[in-house]
């Protein structure tokens, strides 16, 4: 995979970092606090925040990401891994934030990588929102990893279609979406999780959001609740792992008094 030579040239807000032209974009008060807003896995930022940003962006500057391969940020076939997305996040707020401290709010792949950042750039992180998030893979249901089992937690055809549908529409190389699937496999079941220890080492104060139908077993939220040293949890009812980003007026009331 590679990007179009004209992608550099297009005008699109990017960053080149390691080669990889990062995407992108602001919204809401540029005087306003810096809140860094990081997607889920396979899903562009418009996705996972699009549902959210109306009240988000009132008084706050919302910096949206697009990490390596997702929407508009082209898959360039350098390795991918959570640390790398991270680091490549710390360069970003370095370039567009002045280094931080920032705000930052990561749904799913984007609240490992939000994590991962926490711990690799700690002067880089104010506050942490952790949604539908795991520290370890057995924090996930096992049925979860299993792709022969079918669970009503997992993410409907309709929610598939909509992913590819809008990576189509932003993607600089659209039929990559299914090769890209296939690179990213690895990055999520490779993922070793971190220790109790790593986790008791962060230092930002966290707020973890998941739902009571999540991928997430509730016991292991509570254990991370337990290990993050500053942090609270919030269960979000009758919510699966692809509706916790849409469950709006919750997450106001939580987010809200939490980055104030």
């Amino acid at each position: 995979m590679s990007h179009p030579c004209d992608y550099r040239r297009n005008g699109m807000p990017h960053e080149e970092i390691d080669d990889v032209p990062i995407w992108y974009e602001e919204h809401g008060d540029p005087a306003g606090a810096p809140l860094v807003a990081l997607h889920g896995g396979i899903v562009t930022f418009q996705g996972s925040f699009g549902d959210v940003l109306p009240w988000l962006t009132e008084n706050r500057r919302v910096i949206g990401v697009e990490l390596q391969g997702h929407g508009h940020t082209p898959d360039t076939g350098r390795a991918m891994s959570i640390e790398r997305f991270a680091d490549d996040v710390a360069e970003l707020i370095d370039r567009v934030a002045g280094g931080g401290p920032v705000d930052v709010w990561g749904f799913s792949l984007g609240a490992l990588t939000a994590t991962s950042l926490a711990l690799r750039h700690p002067a880089k992180v104010r506050r942490l929102v952790l949604a539908a998030s795991n520290i370890r893979p057995d924090g996930y249901h096992p049925e979860i990893t299993a792709p022969e089992q079918d669970d009503p937690r997992l993410p409907t055809e309709e929610e598939f279609a909509t992913w590819q549908a809008d990576y189509e529409a932003v993607a600089p190389n659209p039929a990559d979406f299914f090769p890209f699937l296939e690179r990213m496999q690895p990055v999520v079941h490779d993922f070793a999780g971190w220790t109790a220890d790593e986790i008791r080492s962060i230092t930002a104060p966290t707020l973890l959001v998941v739902g009571d139908r999540d991928f997430v077993r509730l016991d292991h939220a509570a254990e991370m609740l337990d290990l993050f040293p500053d942090c609270r949890l919030a269960v979000l009812p009758d919510t699966r792992h692809t509706e916790v980003m849409q469950r709006t007026d919750q997450l106001r009331a939580l987010i809200d008094p939490f980055l104030p």
